[in-house]
């Protein structure tokens, strides 16, 4: 016989809680440490609050995942009990999308970071470009948190919208309108937010109704339209910024190296849950690993943010 805990084979939820720290850890690590460790021997100039502004940009892409999975997940699970949504204590947290408070909270530190580091006030830091898009991200994601709360939740997905088109014109700044550049990262923030928001709640269902393969197939086939639009959007992204002698020597050009082969990893975990999926197997051993694989891939990505950008873009 078999004990459970310390004494034999440790029950399921230590097991879980220990790889969630350890996620949590790496995260953590990366988004603080990431920036220094990538520019190393490169040459280039020390981004200032590069790790407060990489964990701020974390929390801003995990908020805006979350939100987005809860709308397309609640889509997707269809007639059944659903989960109770992630939110802390407090009736506005317990009504409202937590993942939309979530990135609220970061575009607003982001924005306090913001004035901290130019050494303006706040009421100047408004009047820029990068102050007024965090401004509108900000209330974007307050918006979309009080539409989760109201009777038509799903009307939170256009304030989300505009969040999303906000961050893309950020990251952009090289156009004065809506460019090519921006336009790319919205479809592929739209798509990352999707795969990843959208997993997690999809295995709170199944976990809930101690099945649904149902609602992971019909996860599989928008999985795999997501899939195919970052592939697209992160190859041109890729072609327009980084040219290719300065893949290894830039920090930019490393931190996208190690982001396309967790990818790989993530895609190749898709991959087996979809074969498990239509085989009639259990497609959840795969899927619990996914979403630890996607929060390096969003902790990566936040690092992105940071990074000095190699070249001015070609189109």
């Amino acid at each position: 016989m078999t004990l459970p805990g310390p004494l034999g084979t440790p029950n399921r939820p230590t097991v879980a809680a220990v790889a969630a720290a350890a996620v949590l850890a790496a995260v953590l690590a990366i988004a603080l440490l990431g920036a220094g460790l990538a520019r190393t021997g490169t040459g280039e100039l020390r981004i200032p609050a590069a790790g407060a502004t990489s964990l701020l940009r974390v929390l801003l892409l995990a908020g805006l995942a979350l939100a987005a999975g809860e709308l397309a997940g609640t889509r997707l699970a269809g007639a059944g009990p659903l989960p109770r949504p992630l939110a802390a204590p407090g009736a506005l947290l317990a009504a409202a999308a937590p993942g939309a408070l979530l990135a609220a909270a970061a575009s607003a530190g982001l924005l306090l970071l913001l004035a901290a580091v130019s050494g303006l006030s706040l009421p100047v830091v408004h009047g820029l470009r990068e102050g007024r898009l965090l401004l509108v991200t900000a209330n974007a994601c307050l918006l979309a948190a009080v539409c989760a709360a109201s009777r038509r939740p799903g009307l939170a997905a256009l304030p989300l919208a505009a969040a999303v088109v906000a961050e893309a014109l950020r990251a952009h700044p090289e156009a004065a309108g809506f460019g090519v550049g921006a336009g790319l990262t919205v479809v592929h923030l739209t798509a990352a937010s999707l795969w990843t928001g959208t997993l997690l709640y999809v295995l709170r269902v199944v976990r809930l109704r101690d099945g649904g393969r149902e609602v992971f197939l019909r996860y599989a086939r928008m999985a795999a339209c997501v899939f195919v639009a970052l592939a697209v959007t992160g190859t041109a992204s890729t072609l327009r910024r980084l040219p290719p002698e300065a893949a290894l020597s830039t920090a930019y050009g490393r931190v996208l190296l190690v982001k396309l082969a967790f990818f790989g990893g993530a895609g190749l975990l898709a991959l087996a849950a979809r074969s498990r999926l239509l085989s009639g197997t259990d497609a959840r051993p795969p899927a619990r690993v996914e979403p630890a694989v996607l929060a390096v891939i969003v902790a990566l990505s936040a690092l992105l943010t940071v990074a000095p950008d190699p070249r001015r873009p070609l189109f």
